[in-house]
């Protein structure tokens, strides 16, 4: 059974996105939600959410996927959310209580901040559902050849980035599998307070530690009998390729880039 976490797993595909080079859609990833910031009215939310539906359209991966990336993170979401309104002051005041209130700006700063988490899911989402995670390492370790120079382990780094991105997933399934077991035995996860849930959650730990550190270790026995020795000397298989399209890419963000500072008040 897929775990809802969605966030790590690749779906194969031949759409426009998935044929792109992996260094332009990091890069336009990161710079996406870097521009997110430039943001600042309803405008500019509605905009970069055109867009982001756009993009997760030209993917040809079912919404539902992303809807379902959003998911474990909603209440983390949430609180934040709720945090902002409660402790911005500003515009006409609704409600106030001791240090806590509830006042126009207040309202609206979550408001944004909601659109904000939302969009950076979403894209997050679609960069590792239509990138391998082979083809994610080879584009971190090239963005990062620069370093070499000053002797940073860019090999090491990549390898270590893309593992753990690979595991995410595969962590997930691990605990779903546990808590699966653990509810045949009659455990309910979801009774009790806070606290007896909190409880409840802890007895996944130890198994879930062990079977984490025996799937590392499994790893290293794996990478060790294929003969792995580091990054040096190593030729690559896969070749990146940068293309046309790749650079439209760019262009097409820097254009958004523009049009948020139009809309910016």
């Amino acid at each position: 059974m897929m775990n809802k976490l969605i966030f790590g797993r690749y779906i194969p595909g031949d759409s426009l996105i998935h044929r792109l080079d992996p260094r332009a859609k990091l890069v336009a990833s990161f710079y996406f939600i870097g521009i997110i910031f430039l943001a600042n009215n309803w405008q500019s939310y509605l905009f970069l959410g055109a867009f982001t539906l756009f993009a997760v359209m030209l993917s040809k991966v079912d919404l539902s996927f992303f809807i379902r990336g959003v998911r474990p993170l909603i209440w983390l979401i949430s609180f934040t959310v709720i945090l902002q309104m409660l402790f911005t002051r500003g515009g006409t005041l609704y409600w106030s209580w001791g240090i806590f209130s509830l006042s126009e700006y207040g309202i609206q700063n979550g408001l944004f901040i909601f659109c904000r988490f939302i969009l950076i899911i979403f894209m997050s989402t679609l960069l590792t559902l239509t990138t391998p995670p082979l083809s994610m390492s080879d584009a971190i370790e090239s963005l990062l050849g620069p370093f070499r120079v000053v002797h940073v382990p860019v090999h090491e780094i990549a390898l270590m980035l893309s593992i753990a991105l690979r595991f995410v997933p595969t962590l997930m399934d691990e605990t779903e599998k546990i808590m699966n077991a653990q509810r045949a035995r009659g455990v309910d996860f979801g009774e009790g307070n806070l606290i007896q849930k909190v409880k409840a959650v802890v007895p996944l730990l130890i198994p879930l530690f062990v079977s984490s550190f025996n799937r590392a270790e499994d790893l290293a026995t794996a990478m060790e009998a294929r003969g792995y020795r580091g990054g040096e000397g190593r030729s690559k298989y896969r070749i990146l390729k940068w293309s046309g399209r790749d650079t439209a890419v760019i262009v097409v963000f820097l254009i958004v880039t523009v049009v948020l500072v139009f809309f910016r008040s």
